[in-house]
C-alpha cells in the first residue's frame, strides 16, 4: 500500500492542476528557433518555438504529449519564460537538473515554481520527461541566436 501513497504523493494535487493548465501550448508561426525534445525512456515529447527579441524571449509556443509531471513542468516553464535570457533558461534547466539528480535546491525565481516537483527526485524514471520543456528552451534559443548572427 505504501508504494500507491507514494503515487498520491508524486501526483498531487497541485502538479495535477498544473499539467492541466499549460500556457503557451499553440505553437507559434514564424518561429526564430524550434526544437523537439523527447525522452527515450517514456517516450513523452515537448515541441517549443521561440521568439528571441534583444537577447529574451518575445514569444513562446510549446506542444506538450508528456506524463502529468512533465506537463506540470512545462506549465511552470511556460508561466514564467517570457523575458528570460538564454542564461536564464540554462541557469533553471542546470539547476532542476540537480534538484531531481543531486538533491540540490529548488531553481531560483522566476521558476521556484518547480518545487512541486520535488516529489519526483524518487523516481529517476521520470526525471527526462520533467526536464524536457527547459531542454528544449536553452536549445532553442541557442539556435534562435546562431540563426541572428548568421
Amino acid at each position: 500500500m505504501s508504494g500507491d501513497n507514494d503515487l498520491i504523493k508524486l501526483y498531487s494535487t497541485q502538479i495535477l492542476a498544473l499539467a492541466a493548465d499549460i500556457p503557451h501550448h499553440e505553437r507559434l508561426e514564424n518561429p526564430d528557433a524550434t526544437v523537439k525534445k523527447r525522452s527515450p525512456l517514456c517516450g513523452s515529447t515537448v515541441t517549443v518555438d521561440v521568439k528571441v527579441k534583444d537577447g529574451r524571449i518575445a514569444d513562446f509556443g510549446q506542444d506538450v504529449k508528456a506524463c502529468a509531471l512533465g506537463q506540470a513542468s512545462a506549465s511552470v516553464v511556460g508561466r514564467n519564460i517570457i523575458g528570460c535570457t538564454r542564461e536564464q533558461v540554462e541557469k533553471a534547466r542546470d539547476q532542476l537538473r540537480a534538484m531531481l539528480k543531486e538533491n540540490g535546491p529548488v531553481p531560483e525565481p522566476p521558476f521556484d515554481g518547480l518545487k512541486v516537483l520535488l516529489p519526483a527526485r524518487d523516481y529517476k524514471n521520470r526525471h527526462a520527461s520533467i526536464l524536457l520543456a527547459l531542454e528544449a528552451t536553452a536549445e532553442a534559443m541557442e539556435k534562435a541566436e546562431q540563426a541572428h548572427c548568421a
